[in-house]
């Protein structure tokens, strides 16, 4: 898992990185020795983590094809997206709507490398290097706005983002902004951290544990209670099957999913603006 290339200037490999750590978890080529060790440290814990994110990942290609199809989408904001894996938001986009624009979002200055160069020929892609704590700079962007009209629904994706922002740093204040900021007919995708319910002891116990881990290595994750997360989507119409655990949200399958240690601790959910 990971391959070393050059580092470029101001990246510390020394400290482990969100970006970088899920990336180890998705079997990603992006990380360091850093960042595979908070995997290995995590899986001592939990030995199914990456079935975490790699739920993540699926719910992210459902999702997208859902807006870009049923729904009609024609424009994606997404926010937060980490490191470029297979399956890239306008990837998934592009295979219903070929003319559909992408703007990535995320503070990782690794992040806006890697995917300069992937994204070099494609007209109807950005990648923007800004912090989601600070929406109105995001908003106001030049270069959001470039391919993003607000005036027009969007497809907004906040997806394994909002459980690394600290409870000071507002996280519903946040969401609240770009709830506001997009037209009627918009849409918004939110998956989470989730603590796992008291008829789920071990999972809860397990949990608390890898939040230890990642604060003290990361800096942040924090795993919140249901109600919480649901109401990050405001008075927007949530979607059935409403704020599920990841592989319960429009399965593309009818088989039954395994049950494993990350199931209950990590939901997802997709909302309309009315």
């Amino acid at each position: 898992m990971g391959g070393e290339e050059p580092v470029p200037p101001g990246i510390d490999i020394t400290k482990p990185n969100i970006a970088r750590v899920y990336d180890a978890f998705l079997d990603g080529k992006d990380n360091f020795a850093a960042d595979r060790a908070v995997v290995e440290l995590t899986l001592q814990i939990v030995p199914d983590a990456a079935a975490g994110a790699k739920a993540n990942r699926a719910f992210l290609r459902r999702v997208v094809r859902y807006l870009a199809g049923q729904a009609g989408i024609g424009q994606f904001l997404d926010i937060g997206s980490g490191l470029p894996s297979k399956g890239n938001v306008h990837e998934i986009a592009h295979e219903l709507s070929p003319a559909a624009r992408v703007t990535y979002i995320d503070s990782d200055p690794v992040v806006l490398r890697h995917a300069q160069a992937l994204l070099a020929d494609a007209p109807t892609v950005r990648v923007v290097t800004a912090d989601v704590r600070r929406p109105a700079e995001i908003l106001g962007s030049a270069e959001v706005r470039e391919l993003i009209d607000f005036g027009r629904p969007v497809g907004m994706l906040m997806l394994a983002i909002l459980h690394h922002i600290r409870e000071e740093d507002d996280p519903a204040g946040i969401v609240a902004r770009f709830r506001e900021a997009a037209a009627p007919g918009s849409y918004l995708a939110i998956s989470s951290f989730r603590m796992p319910g008291p008829e789920h002891p071990q999972d809860a116990a397990r949990t608390l544990e890898v939040q230890e881990l990642f604060n003290a290595k990361l800096g942040t994750g924090l795993w919140r209670e249901h109600e919480e997360i649901l109401q990050w989507f405001g008075d927007w119409e949530l979607l059935g099957p409403g704020l599920v655990p990841l592989p319960e949200w429009r399965p593309d399958s009818t088989g039954r999913a395994t049950r494993d240690s990350t199931y209950y601790g990590f939901v997802g959910g997709v909302a309309r603006k009315p």
